[in-house]
């Protein structure tokens, strides 16, 4: 309350009149039913204080269903009360114990400084503390003390189970993720969004794409469904490429035990997971890809920009008005209609073919030398755990070594999600016409599909040419 010290300076340290200006506060920290009853009867008595000292109340000032334990934490009431004495509208004020007005510190001095050099009259109506008197203030601040001793461990107490809750596999209290109830129960029509996120970014669309895609839909957003929990009005459904991003980003999805900012290593949640570990690592490693990063947007209008490369400078290929492909050194300079419509009629027709599947086949050599350092990496951060168990090592130590194993292990897994193509190519794999389902994919999906499967290398067309040359686009294909 360092502005209402500030602002009082300049009123009168006269002996106050006998009859005061009082402002009530009234607060709870959790209202079960939604009625208020405990509001009402904080200021039932505190009028009753009013009353039998002769003062009128000039204002109230009301926090419901608010702690005052989190000096972060926002308080309308409270700091319209703060303002409204700043402006020397009331000289008493009146709240059902102190703990309901402030149980910070800090805050609580400022009004003992009221009190003391500004003449404020502050009592409460459980008639343990009254501010205008020494031993008054002096059992506040004991009060005070104490109070914030039992935030401090009750805060303790409350990590302490947090981090029991997730070494049991158990879901955070208090937090309720789109797709599962707060019991970590699913809830299938958001669970199904929730996997529709992740099988479009896995398939090739862009952030931006999938939100405008479920806005289309008007799928529910967070804030819908918040709203639909406390029985309020629905807002608009707009989802953003942050609300996409948070979902594909939260490892619970895979069934992971996220905690204070890491993932548990051999703890498993209770709850059903909605993707597989191996879908969340590849989208987590294409999220993380410090090339996408430094693109100023992964949303493309054109098949081939940046996705083609000159055959003569090996640079990749942009669209440039006209309809036109063009390296940056000009090398090429090509009309794009009609190089879109072969590489997908190459596509579609090698996808037709029955041998496709070869395309598709992982490479093992490359994949088992980082699978066998994945399981050795694993052993090996569980062995600190043992070490630090067994007062081996100290915390320092442990913490140490757990980081540098861990940006080891983040380095493999990206190493696999490259090696694992099965992104793009894994919906193709499993349809019933992969070449149908190719034709039939958005722009961002065939262009994964076509990255996956080769490369298109333009070259320089012939000049004054009037027809199309297929020799002048080579199909690499990759494997």
């Amino acid at each position: 309350m360092s502005t209402a010290r500030a602002a009082s300076s300049h009123r009168s340290t006269a002996s106050p009149a006998p009859s005061r200006r009082a402002a009530l506060y009234l607060r709870i920290s959790l209202d079960a039913t939604g009625e208020r009853l405990a509001i009402d009867r904080q200021r039932e008595l505190c009028r009753e204080i009013v009353e039998r000292r002769g003062w009128t109340v000039v204002g109230e000032f009301v926090d419901n269903s608010i702690s005052a334990s989190d000096a972060r934490k926002v308080r309308p009431g409270y700091d319209a009360l703060v303002t409204a004495y700043a402006e020397g509208q009331f000289d008493a004020l009146v709240c059902y114990d102190m703990d309901r007005l402030t149980r910070q510190p800090r805050q609580m001095e400022d009004w003992l400084d009221a009190a003391v050099d500004h003449g404020l009259a502050l009592v409460t109506a459980n008639g343990e503390a009254d501010l205008t008197t020494d031993a008054g203030r002096t059992f506040v601040r004991v009060r005070m003390a104490f109070a914030r001793g039992e935030v401090e461990r009750k805060s303790a107490r409350q990590r302490d189970a947090a981090f029991q809750r997730a070494q049991n596999g158990r879901p955070p209290l208090g937090v309720r993720l789109t797709g599962y109830t707060p019991k970590g129960e699913t809830v299938p029509a958001e669970a199904e969004i929730v996997r529709r996120v992740f099988a479009l970014f896995y398939s090739g669309e862009s952030l931006k794409s999938i939100a405008r895609t479920l806005t289309d839909e008007a799928a529910p957003t967070r804030a819908v469904l918040r709203a639909r929990d406390k029985g309020e009005p629905e807002p608009a459904a707009r989802w953003n490429p942050s609300s996409v991003r948070d979902i594909l980003t939260n490892p619970r999805y895979a069934g992971r035990v996220f905690y204070n900012g890491q993932v548990l290593d051999g703890v498993r949640g209770d709850w059903e997971a909605l993707v597989t570990e191996e879908v969340f690592d590849v989208v987590a490693a294409r999220l993380a890809d410090p090339q996408r990063r430094t693109q100023t947007g992964t949303d493309r209008r054109h098949l081939g920009s940046g996705l083609y490369m000159c055959d003569v400078c090996g640079e990749t290929i942009r669209a440039f008005a006209g309809g036109r492909y063009r390296c940056r050194d000009a090398h090429v300079n090509r009309a794009r209609t009609q190089i879109d419509k072969y590489v997908i009629d190459v596509i579609t027709e090698r996808l037709a073919r029955p041998d496709f599947g070869a395309l598709l086949a992982p490479d093992d050599s490359s994949v088992a030398p980082l699978l066998d350092e994945q399981r050795r990496l694993r052993a090996r951060i569980e062995a600190v755990a043992a070490e630090y168990d067994a007062d081996i090592i100290d915390g320092v130590r442990w913490r140490k070594k757990t980081d540098h194993l861990r940006a080891e292990m983040a380095d493999v897994d990206r190493q696999l999600a490259a090696r694992r193509s099965g992104s793009a190519l894994g919906e193709i794999a499993a349809a019933d016409d992969p070449a149908e389902a190719f034709a039939s994919a958005s722009l961002m999906g065939q262009r994964a599909i076509i990255d996956a499967l080769c490369e298109v290398r333009l070259r320089p067309g012939t000049r004054g040419a009037r027809t199309f040359r297929p020799e002048t686009v080579n199909v690499v294909w990759r494997g």
